[in-house]
């Protein structure tokens, strides 16, 4: 038998890697969108000139949650329009999505001044919780709160911050890693679950005081520090979104 016959079988082999690579890193993104603009009308969002998010208001989150929309993976562009009108709400901005990745895309910052809309992408590493844990994370969007800021989530019942935060040093833009807590789906305390509780870094007076209850062992939430809408100063509530469970 020649030498090239006895290389086809591995040549083929190689060339079926190479083709179910190739699929794989084509397959879509997911994606979920967060409008917290503070001086941002309701909007329609594009991603890659395709409408894929419609009549999104201040606050407001697409697809439903826990959904997520699929999007082209790579270097896609996404811009926001004022609802059914071509008017920019936000100039386009370029994110890198990767395929069969999820993530949580977020509007902030402003439009009326001199400072740009800023878009954050940040992966969703879904974790899996244990069977008596929940698990959190806080993305901080609130252009005018602190620019650092601790977060304490403390198993009602409870008054104030005390002991070490649960998230140190949260900068503006960025996401914290997920925390797991023990979840006692028993506790009768009023509220039940948690509270949490958002101060400047370093700093013990709350900003936010917010209770929260997963209802179920097993859940993943993702919590959003914004703006008050049309005021220059951090909400003191917390959007909150279901990641899982």
């Amino acid at each position: 038998m020649s030498r090239l016959l006895k290389a086809l079988p591995l040549a083929l082999a190689l060339a079926a890697l190479s083709i179910f690579a190739s699929s794989c890193g084509s397959s879509n993104a997911q994606v979920r969108f967060v409008h917290a603009i503070q001086d941002g009308a309701a909007m329609d969002i594009d991603i890659n000139g395709t409408q894929e998010f419609t009549n999104i208001a201040f606050l407001g989150v697409q697809p439903n949650q826990p959904g997520y929309t699929s999007v082209s993976s790579g270097s896609d562009t996404v811009e926001g329009f004022l609802t059914g009108t071509t008017t920019v709400g936000f100039n386009s901005t370029s994110i890198d999505f990767n395929g069969s990745q999820h993530y949580t895309v977020v509007a902030t910052g402003f439009v009326a001044t001199s400072q740009n809309a800023v878009i954050l992408s940040i992966p969703d590493n879904i974790p899996s919780p244990g069977t008596d844990q929940v698990e959190f994370r806080v993305i901080h969007a609130s252009p005018s709160g602190p620019g650092n800021v601790d977060v304490y989530i403390l198993m009602n019942p409870v008054t104030a911050p005390t002991g070490t935060p649960s998230i140190s040093a949260l900068g503006y833009e960025q996401a914290s890693g997920y925390v797991s807590l023990a979840y006692n789906p028993n506790n009768v305390a009023n509220p039940p679950g948690f509270t949490v509780f958002v101060t400047a870094a370093g700093g013990t007076a709350p900003i936010i005081s917010e209770p929260i209850n997963p209802g179920v062992a097993g859940a993943v939430r993702t919590l959003i520090l914004t703006d008050v809408q049309g005021g220059k100063l951090m909400n003191s509530t917390f959007l909150e979104l279901a990641d899982l469970n």
